[in-house]
């Protein structure tokens, strides 16, 4: 049995920009109250004519791109999402074609925030078991189309964009260890729980959060699912060099720091000008790290994040 490592990154915001000052203007907030419980100044919202998959092609066109490999090399394509283009066929499908790389697998993955590593994990084990030799992963997501705009308590939180990943096929470990959970007993505490029937939207339409619920179970969750994650890998938390967590809120991402030690200097954050992300916010931040140089080969990386469901994970890697 061989090993995954990641060959390339790549990510992609929709040009518009909304900020604080912008959304006070629309909602009763201002931007000492978003900033001082959540650490965001403003966030992307996608083109109204855009899709998921259409973020989804930017950023795995720039992943392939930094990986050096030809498209046809991938044979195997996950995306992560909660905002699908449709019912059905599956963004990762809609991604392929626009790719041009018809033929390979290509499916879908919802664990809303914590998307992206159930993806990742899930292609690890296809290339591991030599099922795969390229894969293209991505976390993409639009939310602001599921976001009730006059409700400050959760308009102000998410934001739009997609990152993605190469894995391919390696004699030495890249993925060192990772571990997921989920808990649907607190699926209350954030959903968006409408359905399609008869034709018409049944249901609540929105995101619904319980944010201090929310809050106390995602600090615990992460910080004890980050230390199992080490210490079944066998790696001591001085040995990691950055955490690369969720972009939820910067209170839950300082507190998962300290848990394990880390300086927030040993920490990719990009909440601030990107806000919740979801499925997108871990690929977005490693590629953001990756191009400027903070973030190089060799090193060893945690990721962690949590989402509705609850669904929460964390992954070790070697880059």
């Amino acid at each position: 049995m061989g090993y995954s490592r990641i060959l390339g990154t790549g990510s992609f915001l929709p040009e518009q920009v909304l900020t604080n000052a912008q959304l006070a203007e629309r909602v009763d907030t201002s931007d000492e109250w978003i900033v001082s419980r959540t650490g965001i100044h403003a966030r992307h919202i996608a083109a109204e004519e855009h899709k998921t998959s259409d973020l989804a092609l930017k950023a795995a066109e720039a992943a392939i791109q930094s990986a050096g490999i030809d498209k046809h090399e991938i044979d195997l394509i996950i995306v992560a999402t909660t905002t699908p283009d449709m019912v059905f066929p599956s963004t990762a499908c809609l991604l392929q074609e626009k790719l041009g790389i018809p033929g390979c697998a290509a499916f879908d993955v919802q664990a809303v925030c914590a998307g992206f590593m159930f993806a990742l994990v899930t292609a690890n084990n296809y290339i591991k078991s030599g099922m795969a030799r390229r894969a293209l992963v991505v976390g993409a997501e639009i939310m602001s189309r599921v976001l009730d705009w006059d409700d400050r308590r959760t308009c102000v939180l998410f934001g739009d964009g997609a990152g993605a990943v190469i894995l391919g096929d390696s004699d030495e470990p890249g993925i060192l260890h990772a571990k997921l959970a989920a808990d649907g007993r607190y699926k209350d505490i954030l959903n968006t729980p409408a359905q399609i029937s008869g034709g018409k939207i049944q249901g609540m339409p929105y995101l619904h959060m319980d944010g201090p619920a929310v809050f106390k179970f995602a600090v615990k969750a992460l910080s004890d699912i980050a230390v199992k994650t080490l210490a079944e890998a066998g790696v001591d938390k001085s040995e990691v060099d950055w955490l690369v967590p969720h972009q939820a809120n910067l209170r839950i991402i300082e507190s998962t720091a300290k848990h394990l030690g880390l300086p927030m200097d040993r920490v990719i954050v990009t909440l601030p000008q990107q806000g919740n992300t979801s499925a997108a916010s871990i690929p977005l931040a490693l590629d953001s790290a990756v191009r400027d140089g903070r973030i190089r080969r060799g090193q060893t990386v945690l990721l962690e994040g949590i989402g509705g469901g609850f669904a929460w994970g964390a992954v070790l890697l070697k880059i």
